[in-house]
This record gives structure tokens, sequence and C-alpha cells, in this order.
């Protein structure tokens, strides 16, 4: 199973969600943001995956980069080959599809839960947040979780191949959560949030968050109709 995976140079770390690929026997081909390539380039995908990003979507700084991804995707679709997204990987699918995404009110940092409409595909978790953008859907896609501050997952059924995406992070792990107390402590000082209370909740909940995103990675790769062979 060929999975290339569109994540930003200096973040390619897909946690548990890429490790969970790994045992399935996924072979990972990482695809630069910025210099996404035609989808007519690559060579026998199974799935496309996009990973978070620090850059907003919206923002104009990142229209050429944002332009290109969507047509990775919309190709990818109409191609027959399923999109899985992540957090702004989530906000680049809706976009493409028809939605959008905008600057919340406020960020969303933690451990939280959601309210779901399939525990399946969007089980409540808790899940590991870290964002302050959100997604409208596109008039296409269905929302199957959403908290206080918007949509959580959408899947779309409207081209050849099915996408799902979801806005929380079924794939971090305590340092990569660390890192990103770190990198925007600013963010988490202005939600009035500890940041170690933060990261010692990362590692507590490591071992729970590790076997739920390898349970939502089994789902999502039934639903998109991607042959798993047998592996515990």
């Amino acid at each position: 199973m060929q999975v290339y995976v569109v994540a930003d140079d200096t973040d390619r770390d897909g946690g548990y969600v890429t490790q969970r690929l790994r045992e399935l026997g996924a072979e990972l081909v990482p695809l630069d943001r910025d210099d996404v390539p035609a989808f007519s380039s690559l060579d026998a995908p199974a799935l496309v995956l996009l990973l978070g990003s620090e850059r907003s979507a919206h923002d104009d700084d990142s229209a050429e980069s944002v332009r290109r991804e969507s047509a990775l995707v919309l190709d990818a679709l109409d191609a027959g080959t399923p999109v899985m997204g992540i957090c702004y990987g989530a906000q680049l699918a809706s976009r493409a599809l028809g939605g959008t995404s905008y600057r919340a009110d406020d960020a969303e940092i933690g451990w939280l839960r959601v309210d779901t409409l399939d525990p399946v595909l969007c089980p409540e978790g808790p899940w590991g947040q870290f964002h302050q953008d959100v997604f409208s859907p596109a008039p296409t896609s269905r929302v199957l979780g959403s908290s206080w501050v918007g949509p959580q997952c959408f899947v779309d059924e409207s081209r050849v191949a099915p996408v799902i995406a979801w806005q929380f992070h079924p794939e971090v792990t305590p340092e990569t959560f660390e890192r990103w107390l770190v990198d925007d402590a600013a963010t988490v000082r202005r939600t009035g949030q500890d940041a170690r209370l933060l990261r010692d909740e990362a590692r507590r909940r490591a071992a729970a968050s590790r076997t739920a995103a390898r349970k939502l990675v089994d789902a999502a790769l039934v639903y998109l109709e991607l042959e798993l062979p047998t592996v515990s």
C-alpha cells in the first residue's frame, strides 16, 4: 500500500497514524507541501494523507501551495485514490471540495471530547487538540463530529474516491505535543492553560492515545475501502 504523505518540510511526524500505516505494510512516500507535484507523477498511490501544519489554509501567503495541494486532492479523488486529512489537512481538503477555513475566536488546545454522530469514524475521544483555525464543510460533505469551536470530522463521497478528515490530532505523540507547546507558547498562554499540566497530560494519555489512533486508522481504511492485512 503506497501512501503519499503531504507535510511541511520542517514537520513530517505522522506519529501514531503513520506508525499504524507502517504496521499494516504501507510504504510511506513524503511530499513537501511547498513543492507538491502533479498527481499524475505519483507511482501507484493507494492513499494520500494530508498532515497538519502551523500555517493557515486561508492565508494569502499560502495561496499558491494551497492551490497545488488542492489540485492534488481533487485529481487523486477523481482518479479513484482516497484522501485522509488531519487538522490543516482537513481544512485543506474541505477548501478543495468547496468549503472554507477561518481563524476561530479561541484556540482549542488539550485533550478534549467531541460530539459525534459516528463513534466508529469519529469516536468521542478525548483527542489531542492544538489549533486556532477551523473549517466549514463543503455542501457535499457530511460532518460526523463537532466541538464548541467547530466541525471535528467530515467525510465526502462526491467524487470517485472518498475523503475522511479530522480536525483533532489522532497522530500526536507526547514528544510532538511538547514541541508544539514550546513552539507556540504564546497561544497556550492566551488560552490561560498551564503548559506543564498539558505536557503531563500528553504523557499520561500516551498509551490510550496510541490505541485510539490505531483503531481510528483501521476504521478509516475500511471506510476508504482499502484492503487491510491481518495485523493485530
